[in-house]
């Protein structure tokens, strides 16, 4: 841009100063040789003004130029100021930086809900393959525009698999399925390489989003009642269990204490037996049961004994502080009374 200001100023000095050295040397009635070499400098310059400081071109940082020659492709013009006569040569410019593309269309899910989509895309071409970007595509405006379109279609392919609510659900999934898609679809044919495919935003109906609102929020109440349920039985078994378990332990207290009392009065019926003078003799019957015998014919005995100790059970039953268990007692001539080992 200097090069070319700088030469179209002195172009324009040149032709300005021919024109006016031209119409002085008329009016001084000076020489015609000195008239004609005025002339010709004004038309040099004014030659040289249209010709030259457009044959400047300069390449901005973050550019490439592709250079045509009377339209065929000649040259690649990476950034610099060159000079290329601009009769002849012209330079197609193509933007090398990174290209950011806002996309906004409408599709649908698998279950035909209507989406409207927002998706960020950027890419960057290959310089390396200017000329071939410039061959087949032309610019790069024409370029964008087809992958565009590319980006679209496989974004409707990829959500059109899953349903509104699946979509709704998985949001944070779709960007980088469809980025995948967008990236497979983009072939080397496009001389582009794409750095970011984001899905910037998915708008449902106001009355679809309500809808899938209120089914989720119905959803989220199903499970805390499912949960609450679960965690009530599980308080509920337990308190059974524990309930079974006091119940069992107060059975066996009493089946204990039942048992202990049997044996005492057991052993203070033998006892009494032994006191009143009859022979006593032990048994052992099984591995759990002890066998005592009392002789009511031992010799020196009382006569009245037997009817002693039935009188002492009776008492005993009367007092009931075994709950209303009494020793297993067998009468006749000789009264056996049983008494299990474990309490002996």
């Amino acid at each position: 841009m200097v090069y070319t200001l700088i030469t179209a100023l002195a172009f324009i000095a040149i032709t300005v100063a021919g024109v006016v050295l031209f119409f002085v040397s008329k009016a001084k009635r000076w020489q015609k040789k000195f008239r004609f070499i005025s002339l010709a400098a004004a038309v040099i310059g004014a030659m040289l003004l249209l010709l030259i400081p457009a044959s400047f071109h300069m390449v901005e940082s973050g550019e490439i130029a592709v250079v045509k020659h009377l339209g065929e492709i000649n040259n690649v013009r990476t950034p610099g100021t060159y000079f290329d006569f601009w009769m002849t040569d012209t330079y197609d410019i193509f933007d090398a930086k990174v290209q950011n593309v806002d996309i906004s269309t409408e599709t649908y899910s698998s279950d035909a809900q209507t989406m409207e989509i927002q998706m960020t895309l950027q890419y960057q071409i290959d310089q390396s393959k200017v000329k071939e970007i410039a061959t087949n595509y032309g610019s790069l405006i024409i370029l964008e525009n087809r992958i565009e379109s590319v980006s679209i279609e496989q974004m409707k392919s990829v959500l059109a698999e899953y349903s509104a609510t699946e979509i709704i659900a998985q949001r944070a999934k779709m960007s980088p399925a469809i980025a995948e898609a967008v990236k497979n679809a983009i072939t080397d044919s496009y001389y582009v390489s794409i750095t970011t495919v984001v899905l910037t935003d998915i708008s449902f109906s106001n009355a679809f989003e309500q809808a899938v609102e209120k089914q989720m929020i119905a959803e989220r109440e199903k499970e805390a009642a499912i949960t609450k349920a679960e965690q009530e039985l599980e308080v509920a078994k337990k308190a059974a269990e524990a309930a079974i378990e006091k119940a069992t332990g107060d059975a066996t207290a009493q089946k204990t204490l039942a048992a202990a009392e049997a044996y005492s009065a057991a052993v203070k019926i033998v006892e009494l037996a032994r006191t009143l003078g009859y022979e006593v003799t032990e048994q052992q019957v099984d591995s759990d049961t002890v066998q005592y015998t009392i002789n009511w014919n031992t010799v020196g005995a009382p006569e009245n004994g037997q009817q002693t100790i039935l009188a002492y059970l009776q008492y005993l039953e009367y007092l009931a502080k075994w709950n209303g268990e009494l020793p297993d007692v067998v009468g006749g001539d000789n009264l056996q009374i049983l008494i299990p080992k474990q309490i002996a």
